[in-house]
């Protein structure tokens, strides 16, 4: 498989649209009521509120020059919010780009890999000792009591970037971006006899399926609860359509390699720039 600019553009632009729609979804509590979402050269600027994962620039510059009156304009509504700018470049843009957002003071916070593979038309069977049920509303909070659980717990591998956020803090965020009525997404629990151990959500868009969400609870890990997930979510993806499923991950980590195990391959990286707030002058 390969990837060029073009299909970067079509997964990020994918991704930005799912963010978008997280962040002005019908039932997200009042303090999100501050959320925006603005075009930037062929990507989007979502500002999902304070804190939130789903604060994000990304799928610029893969196809149009950078608007930098446009971007001017995002990072002071930011500021104003005393949130800093968060840019998720594709590195399959032109390396001027890099350059230019480091003359505007961001600098690199990180990397997290993009991977994928088509949708097989017969995806592996489970293990059957675990079961997979896609989930109704009235089941979120089973769904995000595991989510917490199992992102609290990390497994250690890889480089982590961003701090652990305290358990309340996390459920907030989760349940922000995952818990609203309109998402056009599946949520996903896994159950190993009548326990539940493991959750994930797919969205599909453009003919992505969009895999994300995906957690084990600790003492569950290691009994092929995410390779059940990912077939299960493969198979739906198969019968809606889809013909890419797209997984992005933290680089040299445990999620990677199970998805790589799963016939996922690396197509491109993108890096994490960061542009603080800045103090005004006394």
């Amino acid at each position: 498989m390969f990837a060029d600019a073009a299909l970067a553009a079509r997964i990020d632009r994918a991704e930005a649209r799912l963010c978008s729609r997280m962040a002005l979804a019908n039932g997200r509590p009042p303090a999100a009521a501050s959320a925006f979402v603005l075009p930037l050269s062929g990507g989007l600027a979502v500002f999902a509120g304070n804190g939130s994962p789903m604060n994000k620039v990304i799928g610029i510059g893969l196809d149009q020059p950078l608007d930098e009156n446009a971007l001017e304009a995002i990072e002071q509504r930011w500021h104003e919010c005393g949130e800093p700018v968060r840019i998720e470049l594709s590195i399959l843009t032109e390396p001027a780009l890099a350059a230019t957002l480091s003359g505007r003071g961001y600098r690199l916070h990180g990397f997290e890999n993009v991977l994928a593979r088509p949708v097989p038309d017969s995806p592996d069977a489970p293990d059957p000792g675990i079961t997979i049920d896609a989930i109704a509303r009235d089941c979120f909070a089973e769904w995000l009591d595991i989510a917490v659980d199992s992102f609290a717990s990390m497994d250690g591998t890889g480089s982590a970037a961003d701090p652990v956020l305290p358990r309340e803090e996390l459920k907030r965020l989760i349940g922000e971006g995952f818990g609203a009525e309109d998402l056009s997404m599946v949520r996903y629990i896994a159950r190993i006899g009548d326990r539940a151990v493991g959750e994930a959500a797919l969205s599909m868009d453009d003919g992505l399926a969009l895999l994300a969400g995906s957690g084990t609870l600790p003492q569950f890990r290691g009994r092929g609860v995410q390779k059940a997930l990912v077939s299960r979510r493969l198979a739906d993806a198969r019968d809606a359509g889809c013909d890419l499923a797209v997984v992005v991950t933290a680089p040299g980590t445990r999620s990677q390699e199970n998805v790589m195990r799963r016939g996922f391959l690396l197509l491109y990286t993108r890096a994490i720039l960061i542009k603080p707030v800045l103090e005004e002058p006394a």
